[in-house]
């Protein structure tokens, strides 16, 4: 692989131990996907995990002085003062936080802690070279935006916002960017929450980048989101097409580069109720809490749950996580006092897989998100999935239908 002057003289140590550890990796990464040359990022988001290996790596990179070139947005941990004041972490637990957030602030990371930085805090333009990790934002700037980002680990997209620099492959090359599945869309899109069963239909599309077609004319961005999201729970896909509305594939033809689709996939109201039946816990059923935000919610949809429990008391715990910008405009706006009110929080910062979660082990929750039932299973954290409405419902009656 070609590396310029710049390039070649971070490799051999002339900006740093830290610099050149990352400029190996990256370097290790271009040759096994056979890349020819690094191209220059602009925009970078890191899916820190809040966990050991995760903070090894950020603390190795720091000690040798490494500092990122692009200063990217990171992903949730949990919000420390929140749940530190509350005694709900243990002070191991406290101090990882504690220390993760030392390390990304010493590096120049900027301290978002959001997995959705694609709707608000790091949005890319057309075209744009970056490099995204968290596995509902890669799909969301290739696809939505246009962007260009490989599925970049956590610790990939690190180094690349320290040296500057990704290897120039996959997603980023035109060629890669056509779509080979035809998906025909045949159910009954009325709500964001059929959106989060059509992406958890990864399995039947299988490997590739699906276009899809029969989808509404106006698609909003929680359900653009909840799509991304659990394509990458159910599968792998780092970009998808929607005939008509994503900016490279205004019609059939051009998504498929004019070539044939390698097959054709038809997706009805039968599979998305089969796929709910097969990854949600059976109902009816009492449960014990209710948890939204993964990924992070909107402040239309904080506004909606307010709009929906104004008045009225929850029998059952509420957990609505969300970016820190949605926290504070809710604040502004009186939505987190219309939610406090009826006994739901709203929480900035956290990730329904992270250690504050403890006092829910072994009991049963309701969300809309089957990302959200997904990853704190090893928690120990059971969860009935069901449209946002049959939700709020069940934490205002304690039972779900």
């Amino acid at each position: 692989m070609y590396l310029t002057e710049e390039q070649q003289d971070m490799l051999n140590g002339k900006y740093g131990k830290g610099t050149a550890y990352a400029m190996k990796i990256q370097a290790a990464i271009g040759e096994s996907f056979g890349a020819e040359r690094m191209v220059p990022i602009t925009r970078a988001h890191v899916a820190l995990s809040n966990q050991e290996a995760d903070l090894w790596f950020a603390e190795k990179l720091l000690s040798e002085g490494a500092r990122c070139r692009v200063a990217p947005t990171v992903n949730p941990g949990f919000c420390l003062s929140y749940f530190k004041s509350r005694q709900m972490v243990s002070e191991e637990d406290a101090s990882l936080m504690q220390r993760t957030h030392n390390a990304y602030k010493a590096l120049g990371a900027v301290l978002t802690y959001n997995c959705t930085p694609y709707v608000a805090t790091n949005i890319p333009n057309f075209g744009e070279i970056t490099a995204y990790s968290e596995s509902s934002a890669t799909p969301y700037v290739n696809s939505v935006w246009g962007a260009r980002s490989n599925r970049e680990g956590a610790n990939s997209a690190l180094c690349a916002a320290i040296t500057g620099y990704v290897p120039e492959y996959g997603l980023l090359l035109d060629e890669n960017r056509k779509g080979n599945i035809l998906v025909e869309v045949k159910a009954d899109m009325k709500s964001d929450f059929q959106y989060h069963l059509l992406g958890y239909m990864g399995r039947k599309i299988g490997n590739g980048i699906p276009v899809f077609t029969g989808l509404p004319k106006h698609i909003g961005p929680e359900a653009l989101t909840n799509l991304g999201a659990q394509l990458n729970t159910s599968g792998a896909y780092g970009m998808y097409h929607i005939a008509g509305f994503t900016p490279e594939a205004p019609d059939v033809e051009t998504a498929f580069g004019g070539k044939d689709p390698e097959r054709i996939v038809e997706i009805t109201n039968e599979d998305l109720d089969a796929v709910l039946e097969e990854i949600s816990l059976e109902g009816s059923r009492e449960i014990d809490f209710a948890m939204f935000g993964c990924p992070h919610f909107t402040l239309e949809q904080a506004k909606y749950i307010a709009g929906r429990v104004e008045g009225k008391k929850l029998k059952k715990e509420m957990w609505i996580l969300t970016s820190y910008h949605v926290k504070e405009l809710a604040d502004r706006m009186g939505i987190t006092e219309v939610l406090e009110q009826a006994g739901a929080v709203i929480v900035p910062d956290t990730c329904p897989d992270q250690p504050c979660w403890s006092h829910l082990k072994g009991k049963i929750g309701v969300t809309e998100s089957p990302k959200c039932a997904y990853y704190p299973k090893r928690r120990g954290m059971d969860f009935v999935i069901r449209d946002l409405d049959t939700c709020i419902e069940a934490a205002l009656t304690g039972e779900v239908k």
